[in-house]
Order: C-alpha cells, then structure tokens, then sequence
C-alpha cells in the first residue's frame, strides 16, 4: 500500500476508473514513451528544449476538468506542474537509463486492493490472477475503448511513479555519510553549555521613537532590489453590481408556492371542463407531483434529523404523516414539506470489531490467519464483550482489523444499504446495548449496538429565489449608467458620488482567474493583460455568480519591476528593527558585565541549562541559534560583547561546559543520520525544486488561457 499510497499523492491522472488499475503490457511500447510527441508549432511550453505539445496539454485540461470538478485555471495549473515535472524527471531517466518493466509495474497493481479483491481477477481460490486481469482489459479495449483511454493515461503515471521510484533510490543509495559526521552530529546533540544573560527585546523599545522617511524605504528597496522584483501583474478597482432578489421578488415566490398548497379549479381547454387540481395537502400520487411541480425532483431517501433542513429539522422531524409545514426559507430556495412516513430506528449506531482471515474479502496482507483461528479468536472476544460491555472500546483498539479501531470500533451512524447484509440485519433486530457475533464475506465480527434514531420520508416542494426580470433590469441600468458616468468624469469620484464601494487588487498576476468577491473570472484578468487595454480603461463584466462588474485598469507592472507600494510597511519595519539594534548597541555600548548591564535594565539575571547545538531555545526569548552557537566558542565565566539575536540583544556568560565522553565508535549516530538524510530526500521536493532551477523553462499559457 506504501506505493498506492506515492501513486494517489503524485499523479493526477488516477481516475477511478471500471474500479481498477491498467493493464501496463498490451501497449508495447508504453514503457520507452516520454510522453506525445509534439505536432504543434505553438507548443504550451518548452522544458530545456522539449516542446511541452499544445493539443496534448487541452485534452489533459479537459479530463482534469471533467474527472475532479475543478476550474478550467485550476486544472491548467494541475496539468502544468504534473508535466513540467514529467518532462524533467523524463529527461534524468533518459540520461541515466532508467526504465521500468514489467516486473515493477505487476508488483504496483498487486498492491492495488481495488484489483486484487475485485472478483473478476480472481482464481477459484480467491487469489488475484494476473492473466485474469490482463484477459480482462484486452476485452476492455475493444468493448470500452473511450475507458480503456482512460486507463492507458493511468497506466503512463504508474509507470512515472516505478521509474520515479528507482530514481529515487539510486540517489538515497549514493547518499553516505562519514564517521567523522556521525561524531560531529553525537556532539551536537550531547555536548552542553550553562549560561548566565540579560536581553532587551525588540520589542521593548517603542516603534514611535524611531523615524523612517519614504526616501530611506525606497533607498533599501532599491538596494536590494533583486529581492523585490516582481512578476509580470496589474492592479484593478472594481465595483460589483450583484443580482440580488428584492423583497417584492421573494413575496412572488413564496405566494406562486403557497397556490399548491391547496386544491384548484382548472378549466381544460381539450374537454372544455373545468377540473379539480389537488394541491399538496391532498394529492395522494406524491411523487408525480413534486416531479410535476418541484424545481428539484422527489427524493425517496428516508433521512435522519441531522439531514434536515437545519433552521426547521426539529419541526420537519416532529411532524406527522399528512403535516405540510412551509413554506420556509432553506438557503436560496423556498420549501413546503409534507411528511411522508417515519421508520422507528432506521438510523443505527454501532461499534464492531473486525476479525479477519487470510482469503477474505478486504483483508490486509498482514492477517495471515485461517477462518478457522478467525472463528475461534472471534469467540473469546466475544465472550468477553459479552461480559464487561464497558471494556468493548478497549477490545476494538487491541483486537480489531478494521479501520474503525482506532475509534474505539465506532462506526458511526448508518442506514440500509450502507453496509453489508448480513450486519445490517443483526442491528437491525437487535436492541440497543446487545452484543452479538456475526460472521459475513470481511470476516466475523463482534457488534455492539450503541443507539437507534428514527429515519424520516418527507416531500419538499422548492423554488429557488432568483431575481425577477425587473429586477435584472433595474441592476443593469444601474450598472451602465455608471460606466458611462465613469468613462466621462473618473471612475473613484463617480463610485463615491453613488457610494458605491470599490475593491482595490494592487497585483494580480498574469494566470488568476479569482478576484476578492468574484469567483472565476478568468475574462477580467485576461482583459487586464490584453496589450490593446491601457491604463484607465474601463469595462463592464458579466459575473457568474449573477450582475456585473465594472472594472478599471489603475497599474501595469512588467516582469522584473520593483514594487515599492506593496512593501512599504514591510520595509519600514525592517528599518525600524536596525534602528532599534543600532540604538540599543549604542546606549549600552560601555557595559562590560552582566551585573552592570542587569542593574541599567532593572532586569533579573536570567539562566539557561543544558543547552545543547540543536536545542537553541532560550526560554522566554525564543529560538536563538545565533547566540547559542557563539556560547560554545566563548570561554568559561567571560561575559560576552552584545551580541545580535533573532528576537532581543544579548549579553551572555557561559558558566559551566560538558563535552560529552568519546564513544569507541560512532557507526549508531552515522547510520541515524544516514537514514535521516535518506528519509528526507524520499519525503521532500528539494530534489524536484534542485532540477527545475537549474532547467530552462518557457511558459506560453497566458497565450492561450
């Protein structure tokens, strides 16, 4: 499960697809591909030459689109990463000769339960069979081939993932570390010091006595001004006109739904005879009508309390069969319940611990028991839960194979369907604080009952509350009328004179697509970096959630600019900061002992021990690792000179020191650190994040999202 486990974190193409994972041999020559082959002139991207294929990219956007809902700027960005990161690690396979085969990719699909305990790959001994499986997806390809597409992207991510893996380990196996490293690290984790110090905080000097001018932020900004560069962005104001219902509009609503709360007289033009309409309170074929009727479709799903409507659930669930509450006001939408029918205990909680065996369904692979010790271990658990009842969370932590035992054996709150048969029926029948024993296909359980709630059926007659035409009218007047007004006397004094209030956005960069109140507006931002929109120009938008945007361009900033504005209050405070060390280092500048320079503050003494070099924290001052490493360089009983820290300024004395005694060897704290090193090169993206800066990259997407 260990490599699922990298699978599902590292690729984004593991769709659950027919429940399983893909046959990697049918298609020959899937482990020597590094992916499509570039046919397009205007490729979405170069990696160190490599042309990253236009076409290929959209489809990859479409899938990820359609596979976890996301937006089309959310999956342009998914996509990128994952191929950008393809390509590199590509390109080191490549150089290395690294391949996977088929050997790598049969051991990855084995330690996919979702194939092994799938029954369609399975002998009549229960055990996966790989010729099943490959058997399998050869008829996939010729019934399903839209799924078996599907697969074949899966299957290029597993084989990244196992040629990734082997990458991975040559690196991890070329990571070594000295003996003479090993001492080193014993030492600092050993050796101690005692000090004695006085420190005044930075924050204990007032910000108000220190000045800092426009002129000496810009001066630093400039100096250092590699560290403020910025991206390619714009800056925006926007005023949102949203669509909202009126109070009028609401009252139509809810009075259009109120009507089919009772019976009505129709006239039928076909007959040319008036007929009579049951409304809600009396129709008896229900579910035609909320289907008739009903914005959202009748729902037979019994629920339980919690489910219910959450202003109105104590009294939608304490009605009866026949009671019509509403209507009321749910969200957006305005309801009228009719309660249907109630199932006395249809909500069940109970708790299980799970004895499994080799050979059963879900069973993990380290239960190599047989049913037969299953049954036997079953028993005495149960007997003994039988007993002391009370004990049974303590049971499911020691005894129980299921998931749920860290939990105590808890499973919460179900209903039928949810789990397998045979289970549900024992809850089912049986009371509230029974114990019983149960065997079905996962192994045998152990139940104990905790509690029983009733389920509900209830009709909801809805209609969402949605501006009127009038109103949708009255907003888009108003939204032109403040275009025009804002293209001929200025945008801020025309916003101010309607009070309208404007959302400033001082850098927004080049692929966002979400503003601070507008979701997914992709169109603005793109209008924004438009080379034909200058700096005022001002447009009206539609936005998705319903109304308008008016929008103004206020500031272009082209790649490698520096941003002054954005750093103002960042800057100061740093300047503020060597001011105050400047003041402090100059004031105390004469002290010489800690006596002195405690009797000037009016401070304690203070003393620290056991200080170690990878133990860096000074209580009450936080972690200093500056000054703890100047503490180990220092003589015994000699005070230091002031001495910068991350949060105050020190003066400090070292008054006791323990090196710790040599050991004969230091293989133990070698191998340690080796295996640390290796951990983090196996758990981190610094080697990812080392290849990509050292790549050349081109990024076309602002051309085409």
């Amino acid at each position: 499960m260990a490599v699922l486990g990298q699978i599902r974190k590292r690729s984004f193409f593991l769709i659950l697809v027919i429940g399983m994972a893909l046959f990697a041999f049918v298609i020959a020559d899937v482990f020597n591909r590094a992916g499509p082959n570039s046919s397009s002139d205007d490729p979405i991207g170069v990696v160190n030459d490599i042309d990253m294929d236009l076409n290929y990219f959209r489809s990859l956007v479409e899938q990820t689109e359609r596979s976890y809902n996301l937006s089309t700027m959310e999956s342009v960005s998914t996509v990128w990463d994952q191929l950008v990161k393809s390509t590199i690690f590509n390109q080191q396979f490549k150089y290395l000769g690294i391949d996977a085969g088929k050997e790598q990719i049969e051991m990855m699909l084995s330690q996919n339960e979702s194939i092994t305990n799938d029954p369609r790959f399975q002998n009549s001994s229960g055990i996966f069979d790989f010729g099943l499986f490959v058997n399998f997806l050869a008829q996939l390809e010729i019934e399903n081939p839209a799924a078996f597409q599907d697969w074949k992207l899966q299957e290029e991510s597993l084989v990244a993932i196992a040629k990734e893996n082997i990458y991975f380990n040559l690196i991890k196996a070329a990571t070594e570390v000295t003996e003479k490293e090993g001492k080193d690290s014993y030492h600092l984790d050993n050796d101690k010091i005692n000090l004695k110090y006085v420190s005044v905080s930075y924050k204990d000097i007032d910000d108000s006595l220190f000045t800092v001018t426009e002129n000496e932020i810009r001066k630093y900004i400039n100096q250092n001004r590699k560290k403020y560069e910025t991206q390619s962005s714009r800056g925006l104001s926007y005023v949102i006109f949203p669509e909202i219902p009126s109070k009028s509009d609401e009252d139509e609503i809810r009075s259009e739904l109120e009507k089919l709360l009772y019976d009505r007289v129709e006239y039928n033009d076909v007959s040319k005879l008036t007929d009579t309409i049951l409304g809600l309170k009396d129709v008896k074929e229900i579910s035609e009508f909320i289907d008739r009727y009903s914005e959202d479709p009748f729902d037979s799903i019994y629920k339980p309390k919690g489910n219910l409507a959450n202003d109105y659930a104590d009294i939608l669930y304490g009605l009866n069969p026949g009671d019509v509450f509403g209507p009321y006001k749910d969200g957006n939408k305005y309801k009228i319940s009719r309660f249907l029918d109630r199932k006395k205990g249809g909500s069940i909680r109970a708790s299980h611990i799970l004895i499994s065996y080799s050979g059963a369904t879900r069973a993990n692979s380290f239960v190599t028991r047989n049913k037969n010790e299953a049954e036997e271990i079953a028993k005495k658990i149960y007997s003994k839960a039988r007993k002391n009842v009370g004990n049974f969370s303590r049971l499911a932590a020691e005894n129980s194979d299921g998931p749920s035992k860290n939990l105590g054996g808890d499973l919460g709150f179900f209903q039928e369907g949810t789990m397998t048969q045979k289970f549900y029926s024992f809850c089912e029948k049986a009371r509230v604080g029974r114990v019983g024993l149960v065997e079905t296909e996962f192994g045998f359980h152990i139940i104990h009952v905790t509690d029983k709630k009733d389920i509900v059926l209830i009709a909801d007659l809805t209609r969402e509350i949605i501006p009127s035409e009038e109103t949708s009218n009255k907003v888009f007047m108003n939204v032109t009328k403040f275009e025009i007004e804002a293209k001929e006397k200025d945008f801020l004094p025309t916003a101010e004179n309607y009070k309208y209030k404007v959302q400033d956005v001082n850098k927004v960069e080049v692929l966002e697509e979400n503003l601070p109140g507008l979701f997914r507006q992709r169109n603005i931002v793109q209008w924004a970096f438009d080379k034909e929109t200058k700096v005022g120009d001002i447009r009206k938008f539609s936005i998705s959630s319903g109304g308008y945007a008016v929008v103004r361009l206020n500031k272009v900033s082209a790649e490698g600019d520096v941003d002054i504005e954005n750093n103002m209050e960042e800057v100061k405070n740093l300047l503020i900061r060597t001011k105050k060390i400047n003041y402090i280092k100059q004031n105390y500048s004469e002290i010489k002992t800690l006596d002195e320079f405690s009797q000037l503050l009016n401070k304690e003494i203070e003393t620290a021990s056991a200080l170690t070099q990878n133990n860096t924290i000074l209580v009450g001052s936080g972690e200093e690792p500056y000054v703890i490493g100047a503490a180990f360089s220092m003589d015994l009983n000699q005070p230091s000179e002031l001495l910068e820290g991350k949060n105050a300024i020190f003066m400090i004395e070292v008054n006791y020191k323990e090196k710790a005694p040599e050991l004969s060897n230091y293989i133990a704290y070698k191998n340690a650190l080796r295996t640390s090193k290796r951990n983090e090169i196996a758990s981190s993206l610094s080697i990812f994040d080392a290849l990509k800066s050292a790549s050349e990259i081109v990024d076309n997407r602002k051309i085409y999202y």
